[in-house]
């Protein structure tokens, strides 16, 4: 049965632009009928950017019966390897999953991450809202690529919400966002959470992309291991804070390379001292 509903205005040009700019990506998707019907709730709202990480089954005929009438939407979608590779050049991730114990990570309702999200787009960057399995959802190492979590406050004694359904509760949110229906993020007029015009952005001053924050992650953890920083202690719980203070940070490509420079030179110091002391 299809619910018919109200018809909603067309986004401006410069919204639209600022929608092509949010994709939504599935992680591990395991029944490619959720996948078709993931694109019809992006198509419902809007929005056109569909991303499957390393899916279980590839879309078929029943995706393409669920998707109902949004083939455009899943025939373009792209298909990567691993979640590091699908938003290898976005702005900002925030990952749709319940509350986890073990990684620490800001949480936001569907309501609050649309217009962060739709700031960042409008800002310039690329955007990825991460969606995980059917049954386990995201996992540790996936979660850590997030920025943020999305969790949607749904019934306690029984959360259990359908794959798709979870995809259009917050692209519902983010379209609110897009037609400007939707409140500004706390701390918006930060960088990165403004609306930056392309005539007065400086080119020099570009925000770091998720890969490059990723360059500078591993170099860290490469680093910290030469100089002993963990000192025989399990370093996993050290580089969780290290990578939420840098997140925090907001930094931007230079800001990025210096750390790096930084690094680069503490490990030739380490590696001296090793030297000097054979």
């Amino acid at each position: 049965m299809t619910i018919a509903s109200a018809s909603a205005p067309d986004l401006p040009a410069a919204d639209a632009a600022t929608g092509h700019r949010l994709r939504v990506v599935l992680v591990g998707t395991q029944h490619p009928g959720n996948i078709g019907s993931a694109a019809r709730a992006l198509k419902t709202m809007g929005l056109a950017r569909l991303v499957l990480v390393a899916p279980e089954k590839a879309p078929n005929a029943e995706s393409s019966a669920l998707a109902a009438g949004a083939d455009d939407v899943l025939q373009a979608a792209e298909v990567h390897a691993t979640l590091a590779d699908a938003v290898a050049d976005c702005r900002l991730v925030l990952g749709c999953t319940a509350r986890s114990r073990r990684v620490s990570l800001e949480e936001l309702s569907p309501r609050a991450a649309a217009p962060r999200a739709v700031a960042a787009a409008a800002a310039g960057g690329e955007v990825a809202l991460v969606f995980g399995r059917e049954r386990t959802g995201l996992d540790n190492d996936e979660l850590q690529l997030c920025h943020a979590a999305i969790h949607i406050p749904a019934n306690p004694d029984y959360s259990s919400l359908n794959l798709a359904a979870a995809v259009q509760v917050v692209a519902y949110e983010v379209r609110l966002a897009l037609m400007g229906d939707a409140a500004p993020p706390a701390g918006s007029s930060d960088r990165g959470h403004a609306t930056v015009s392309a005539d007065t952005a400086d080119p020099r001053d570009e925000p770091a992309t998720h890969a490059h924050l990723e360059g500078l992650f591993a170099q860290l953890a490469d680093t910290l291991d030469e100089i002993d920083f963990h000192k025989g202690r399990a370093p996993e719980s050290a580089m969780r804070k290290l990578r939420r203070v840098f997140l925090r940070a907001d930094l931007d490509v230079r800001e990025v390379r210096l750390l790096r420079g930084v690094l680069a030179d503490a490990q030739r110091m380490a590696r001296m001292a090793g030297h000097d002391g054979a």
